[in-house]
Formats: C-alpha cells, sequence, structure tokens
C-alpha cells in the first residue's frame, strides 16, 4: 500500500512536469511577437503607410514611429493588444504624415517642378534723339501784332508778333510758322522838327509754341531817320549791316501793304517815315531778325514737316524820295 502511494505520487508529479515542458515550448518569445506585431501592420492596407518600429522585452509590445493616420494608430495598438504572448503594450508612435525618407513606403514622390529657363535680359534702349540747335544767324521772320513808332514807343517796351514763315534745320521745320514772339524796344527817339535824327531800335527775346516758351537772343534791329528826310537801317551785334529802303507805306492801316528795309541776309523792318519824319512800324509789319545766338532745343519739338519756301508777297520798290 505505502509502495502503491510512492508510484501514484511520482506518476502525478512526472505529468505536472510535463505539462509545464510543453507549455513552455508553446509560448512565443519576444523576437516572434514583435515580428507577428511588425508582419500585421505592413500586411494591413490600413496600417501599411505607417513607419513604425515594434519591439518585446517579457511580453511587453513597443511601439515607436509614425503612425499615418488615428485609425492606423488604433488598428497597431489592436494588433499588439492581441498578439500571444504579450502582456502589455507602450505605444510610443506619433500620427501625421510620413517622415522625409519614407516616400517609398508612402507611396509615390510627388514631380518635380519643371526647371524654369531664365528670360533673356531685354535689349538696351535706344539712345536718346540729339537735342535740335538752331544756329546762330538763322533768320526770324516774324509779323508783328502791335504798331510801334520812334515817337510813341518807349525804351523796355514790350511787343508781340507770330512767325510769318517757320524756321528750318537742315531742311526740316523746327518751328512752325504761327509761333508766338515777344520782343522788345531796344531805343526809341522821336525826331526833332528841325534837327536830330529818329531812333527805332528792336530785339526779340522769346518764342513760344506747343505750350512751351524758349529764350532767345536777337541782333538788334535799327531803323533811323535823320536830318532832310534820310533814312538808314541795319542789324547790330552780328547783324548784316545796313539794308536799303524798297517800299514805302500804302494805303496807311492794320492789314494794308507794308514796305520793307532789307538788308543784306540779315533783317529787315516795315514802316515809312511820316511826314515829319517819325518812323512808323503799323500792326502786321513783316520783320526779319537774326540770331545773335544759338538757340538750343530739346528732342520732340521739331514741328516734324519739311520747311517751305517764304511764300510773302512784299509790295513793289516805291520810288525814291526827291
Amino acid at each position: 500500500m505505502y509502495k502503491s502511494r510512492i508510484r501514484l505520487i511520482c506518476y502525478g508529479l512526472l505529468c505536472v512536469s510535463t505539462m509545464i515542458s510543453v507549455g513552455c515550448r508553446n509560448h512565443p518569445n519576444d523576437t516572434t511577437i514583435a515580428n507577428d506585431v511588425q508582419q500585421k501592420i505592413a500586411s494591413d492596407p490600413d496600417t501599411k503607410d505607417s513607419q513604425v518600429a515594434v519591439s518585446s522585452k517579457e511580453g511587453k509590445v513597443t511601439i515607436t514611429g509614425n503612425a499615418s493616420t488615428p485609425a492606423a494608430r488604433q488598428k497597431i495598438e489592436k494588433y499588439a493588444n492581441e498578439e500571444p504572448g504579450a502582456s502589455g503594450l507602450d505605444d510610443e508612435t506619433t500620427v501625421g504624415p510620413s517622415a522625409p525618407g519614407a516616400a517609398g513606403a508612402a507611396g509615390a514622390a510627388p514631380a518635380a517642378a519643371p526647371v524654369q529657363t531664365a528670360a533673356a535680359p531685354p535689349p538696351p534702349p535706344p539712345p536718346p534723339p540729339p537735342p535740335i540747335v538752331v544756329p546762330a544767324g538763322t533768320s526770324i521772320v516774324i509779323r508783328t501784332s502791335d504798331a510801334l513808332s520812334s515817337k510813341t514807343s518807349q525804351e523796355g517796351q514790350t511787343f508781340l508778333g507770330s512767325l510769318a514763315r517757320s524756321v528750318a534745320v537742315d531742311g526740316k521745320a523746327v518751328i512752325p510758322s504761327g509761333a508766338h514772339v515777344t520782343g522788345k524796344v531796344v531805343s526809341a527817339k522821336a525826331k526833332g522838327k528841325i534837327k536830330g535824327e529818329g531812333e527805332l531800335d528792336l530785339a526779340l527775346t522769346s518764342i513760344s509754341w506747343k505750350g512751351q516758351t524758349h529764350e532767345i537772343q536777337t541782333a538788334v534791329l535799327e531803323n533811323t531817320v535823320k536830318g532832310k528826310g534820310k533814312r538808314t537801317a541795319g542789324t547790330t551785334a552780328g547783324g548784316a549791316g545796313a539794308g536799303a529802303l524798297i517800299g514805302g507805306l500804302a494805303g496807311g492801316g492794320k492789314g494794308a501793304g507794308i514796305g520793307a528795309l532789307v538788308g543784306a541776309g540779315a533783317g529787315f523792318v516795315g514802316g515809312a517815315a511820316t511826314g515829319n519824319k517819325q518812323i512808323e512800324i503799323p500792326a502786321e509789319s513783316v520783320l526779319t531778325f537774326s540770331l545773335a545766338q544759338s538757340l538750343t532745343l530739346p528732342p520732340g519739338t521739331a514741328s516734324g514737316s519739311s520747311a517751305e519756301p517764304d511764300r510773302q508777297t512784299l509790295p513793289p520798290p516805291a520810288a525814291p524820295e526827291q
């Protein structure tokens, strides 16, 4: 009886030892646990884009890395918790886009932006046109708007007029006919009844067109009447010298034909001596002045038309005084 008990106890211990040994052989180790969880994550379409790493120590699963979405993170935790042999979970994952360098696992990388070729620099602008220079000695032919007289005009008095013909440079009109001009009386002296001489000296000071006024300097146009009806005319400061009387006052009134004193290539002054030998220049008289200094105009101020020949008609020469 005693021996039978001994045999029964030994048999029981043998069975328990066998069960423990079988149980130990069937319990998964840490490597198996980590590999199984990692494989499940990689094969699931919802979690395969997550960049995570799985490890296990004594059955406790630790997961690190980046889960692609919150739903993917929940599935990863589920796989770890349900893994046979796992005794706990430490989830250290974050949720967000895949980190750089993981594009191969997350999907195809976006197409590279097209390379933009630098545009060729624009060509340099053309050089600005040169200024226009009206040389000294150019004739400025005007028609007066005001009547002038050696008896009534005063030194420094301003008179007005307009260009009777355009001013040209190299055959191209640069100042149009009709441009407004301003002049001044340089000297005015009435002739005495018995002796002395009358004087009326004029010069131009400015010319205006297209809303712009340009200062100019011309030679002084002199006109003198001496005793016994002798008259002379000429220019100073670079003028052409004396002129010859070729016309006289015809009809006497605004718009009437007016004679002219014509210098040799310089200026001429319309007018005649009255009965008391005063110098009278009626309105609408044609006078020619000469530029004493060149006039520089900015580009673009030229009128742009070809110079036309002077078409003004002068009255025929009057017979010399007796």
